[in-house]
């Protein structure tokens, strides 16, 4: 796919991902204010702490953002930024765009702690566990504690990170399947399977951004 194809709108937001001095990744987010097909594209330069983050010349970058049912990916090099007369980050015109298309029920291993709490019986009581696997239909979750039946409904709260920023997302859920994941340790770690209720606007964006973005951090492109 030729990233004009995409026919992407000024101000449509993207994802660029870039390693530190110790090799470890960083992802920053920002927004496209132009481009030159074949030459450059440019974006808004992403802050950090409120600063604006620096980019040197020849860094390599790759850049995500999600287009119709998938994520689109490319790797580019900063060309160079700019302060005046406001901040723009210039980055190479990529060859190609590469597309994974996304079913609704992709899962992706996490290991997330999260808070549950069985809406069926009437008790308030918070059980702690760990989401396994996830997807913008369901979740995997493993528990030492007994916290529920299939059929019971559920509320699921994990703590999700998008493009650093990080916020509680609190989903409710039915329990279709249960499981032992270790018999012979005498403190048995039950594997349920949730199945997420149809959740707010708001909640449904903030899922379907992280669980997108776990699938886009699984994509490997060469450095």
């Amino acid at each position: 796919m030729k990233f004009e194809d995409m026919k992407l709108i000024y101000g449509y937001p993207l994802q660029l991902q870039t390693s530190n001095t110790i090799g470890q990744p960083e992802r920053f987010s920002c927004r496209l204010i132009g481009c030159l097909p074949g030459r450059s594209i440019l974006l808004s330069v992403p802050k950090l702490a409120g600063k604006l983050v620096r980019f040197r010349p020849g860094q390599k970058v790759v850049a995500r953002l999600m287009v119709d049912n998938g994520i689109g990916i490319f790797a580019s090099i900063v060309e160079t930024q700019t302060i005046d007369p406001y901040p723009i980050l210039h980055i190479s015109y990529p060859d190609n765009v590469s597309f994974k298309g996304i079913r609704g029920a992709t899962r992706v291993a996490i290991d997330e702690p999260v808070q549950l709490i069985n809406l069926t019986l009437i008790s308030d009581q918070t059980v702690s566990g760990n989401v396994v696997d996830v997807s913008v239909t369901g979740a995997r979750i493993e528990a030492v504690a007994t916290f529920g039946e299939i059929g019971h409904k559920m509320q699921v709260t994990m703590n999700v990170a998008v493009a650093n920023i990080v916020r509680d997302l609190t989903l409710e859920g039915i329990i279709r399947s249960r499981g032992e994941v270790d018999i012979q340790n005498m403190n048995n770690t039950i594997a349920y399977g949730v199945e997420f209720l149809e959740p707010e606007e708001d909640k449904r964006l903030l899922l379907y951004a992280f669980v997108y973005a776990q699938i886009g951090s699984e994509e490997i492109i060469g450095n």
